[in-house]
């Protein structure tokens, strides 16, 4: 292989073996810093800043971030190659957001391919189009999130507009191998019937798209804004029902859509 394509160095704030979740098998999620959302309910707030950071967990004061080589994730990926093959797994990016390290996350996914590793990203979608494009002869997945319909109501939870997102959205249902669009389901955000049955229908819209995941809010992450020195931004707000999880489930099915509560 390429020494050049392992040599290429990017941030990383963690790695998870072993994950049953974003994406098909067994799979290593290797998670990215920086991200140019601020999404209220962001349960890894850690990944936001690109920056090195301390946070206070358990007690302990860590050190969050760290910057490594295509190589040295590989070697990691690599050590549970038998696992991804049996299982029909892989490697996931996620973050904070991959997008913004193009350069590292492309020399990263190329090499997993070159390794017969499977791929996938978990993606806000929002960067520049020329950026998506480069990733997508390397993923075998893509998890994308869309968030709300409404620009103005998107830009009020995340601090972005969506119309970049949107428009991303249909570059990669029409180029990309597998999309999966994940709406996060947030209370006083996006959890109305219209709200998700608007963003089915987005995606009922998309060509090679049939798959939907609703993902409940939850509060996992609120003590790592506290070992950050940050409030909470989502409050005392609950997680919705598994009643009410089941009814937009159901809204969502109305359009064609394999609907699936949880990714």
């Amino acid at each position: 292989m390429d020494n050049a394509l392992l040599s290429v160095t990017g941030r990383i704030f963690d790695i998870q073996r072993f994950s049953t979740h974003d994406g098909p098998g067994i799979r290593t999620i290797v998670f990215l810093k920086g991200c140019a959302l601020r999404c209220r309910w962001c349960c890894n707030p850690e990944s936001q800043s690109y920056d090195i950071q301390q946070m206070k967990q358990a007690g302990t004061v860590k050190t969050v971030g760290r910057d490594v080589t295509v190589g040295e994730v590989l070697q990691e990926i690599l050590r549970d190659r038998p696992y991804y093959r049996r299982s029909g797994g892989g490697v996931t990016l996620s973050g904070g957001e991959s997008l913004l390290q193009p350069d590292f996350a492309v020399a990263l996914l190329t090499a997993c391919h070159e390794n017969g590793v499977n791929t996938a990203i978990e993606t806000t979608g929002f960067a520049d189009a020329a950026v998506v494009e480069r990733f997508l002869p390397h993923l075998d997945t893509v998890l994308m999130d869309i968030k709300h319909m409404d620009s103005r109501k998107h830009a009020e939870f995340t601090t972005k507009p969506n119309e970049k997102i949107l428009q991303n959205a249909r570059l990669i249902a029409e180029k990309a191998n597998k999309l999966i669009v994940r709406v996060p389901v947030i209370p006083g955000f996006n959890d109305t019937e219209e709200e998700i049955g608007a963003i089915a229908a987005f995606t009922a819209s998309l060509p090679n798209v049939n798959e939907i995941h609703l993902l409940p809010y939850h509060r996992m992450g609120r003590d790592k804004y506290e070992g950050l020195d940050r409030p909470y931004p989502m409050g005392d707000v609950p997680p919705p029902t598994a009643e009410h999880m089941n009814r937009l489930m159901l809204t969502a099915q109305r359009y064609g859509l394999t609907v699936q509560i949880g990714g």
